[in-house]
């Protein structure tokens, strides 16, 4: 919730920093709701001294202060950036992902209050379908237990431009708990892939994969291609009763494969990790035997570099597509939860000899990297 990250998807306690010029204030949230994500304008604040600038070839992460469940598209020369901000759905502008700091920021689409999305937006993702955007949030009326998948749809060319106007609730038949969307197409065919709960009651938190017929319409009953299982995905424990998680998935496409990334264990904890799933592009993907998940986590809490809980991550490529990018969120120092201490890092990644992705360790803080190639 990543997510969102975020969010404390499920129920959750979270530490957020308010600005420095307010008084330093740890709110807690109860374990049935999330807290609003506040304070999003803290991004902006000057960088460290010693910080590379956008007149460099290199720069360092993080790219922004706060910057939970960061998100990244490239389109006609520039790249387009959005987080969750718990209000409003944010879009940042930039031929220069590294200085993302300085990028252009606009409030693209504010939900009215009173509906059933008018609170807690989490994880917007923006994507191209035909000659439209679309965003992905996950919104609530106001309590956890009533966030679904909304999705809201521009047709200009620029998405900070244009009106944008809401599409509605994409759901399948079971219409339960649902956060992290993300949408991708393999074969011609477009799916759906989702946090969200087997029944009507928190505890767990599993990744369901379903058909589209459209941009804001499943087709198909949901797939359940995930749960929490292994020991680096279980950790959750919160005051009086312990929470499962799987949750943020992104797809990355490679060969002839398909990777699910996705973020394990809570984001309250920093054993919040990435783990990956993979099937064939020629499978199958509503069927639950098409995938296989590691047994292992591929991007982990590096105390040396000062990441913390990494995970709710995307991927992008450098403007000459010779490049290959992951962007994730991580805490600066150790229990800091789901709050604004989240901030945006990324950094290159290649590929193992057997297909998979290699990302590495986190990139330590304050590292001069090269910047993406043009």
């Amino acid at each position: 919730m990543e997510a969102t990250a975020h969010q404390a998807e499920s129920s959750k306690i979270f530490m957020l920093r308010l600005p420095r010029k307010a008084a330093v204030l740890l709110v807690l949230c109860t374990v049935v709701s999330f807290c609003s994500l506040v304070n999003l304008d803290a991004q902006d604040a000057p960088r460290r001294p010693g910080a590379q600038t956008s007149a460099t070839d290199t720069f360092t992460d993080p790219l922004l202060q706060a910057g939970p469940d960061p998100w990244v598209i490239w389109w006609n020369g520039f790249y387009y950036y959005s987080n969750s901000s718990g209000k409003n759905l944010v879009l940042r502008k930039t031929a220069d992902i590294a200085d993302l700091r300085n990028a252009k920021k606009t409030v693209v689409w504010t939900p009215e209050p009173g509906h059933p999305w008018s609170n807690e937006l989490w994880a917007p993702e923006l994507h191209r379908w035909g000659n439209k955007w679309y965003i992905y949030f996950a919104a609530d009326a106001g309590k956890n237990a009533s966030h679904r998948i909304y999705v809201v749809e521009n047709s200009s060319d620029d998405p900070t431009q244009g009106t944008w106007t809401l599409k509605g609730k994409i759901s399948d038949t079971t219409d339960r708990w649902a956060i992290d969307a993300t949408t991708f197409e393999v074969q011609g065919q477009h799916y759906l892939v989702w946090s969200g709960w087997k029944g009507e009651t928190d505890g767990e938190q599993d990744l369901f994969i379903a058909h589209m017929s459209n941009a804001w319409t499943i087709d198909s009953p949901r797939t359940l291609i995930a749960k929490p299982t292994y020991s680096w995905e279980t950790h959750g424990d919160l005051p009086g009763r312990h929470v499962y998680v799987n949750e943020g998935p992104e797809a990355l496409l490679h060969g002839d494969k398909i990777f699910l990334t996705f973020s394990a264990s809570g984001c309250w904890t920093d054993f919040y990790s990435i783990g990956l799933l993979q099937a064939s592009v020629t499978a199958n993907l509503l069927d639950a035997t098409s995938w296989t998940k590691f047994d292992q986590p591929f991007l982990s809490t590096d105390a040396q570099s000062h990441a913390f809980g990494p995970g709710h991550n995307g991927f992008f490529q450098s403007p000459d597509g010779k490049e290959d990018w992951i962007i994730y969120h991580a805490n600066p120092a150790p229990n800091e939860g789901c709050g604004n201490f989240r901030s945006p890092r990324i950094q290159r990644f290649t590929w193992n000899a057997d297909g998979t992705p290699n990302f590495g360790g986190p990139v330590p803080i304050d590292q001069p990297l090269a910047k993406p190639s043009h």
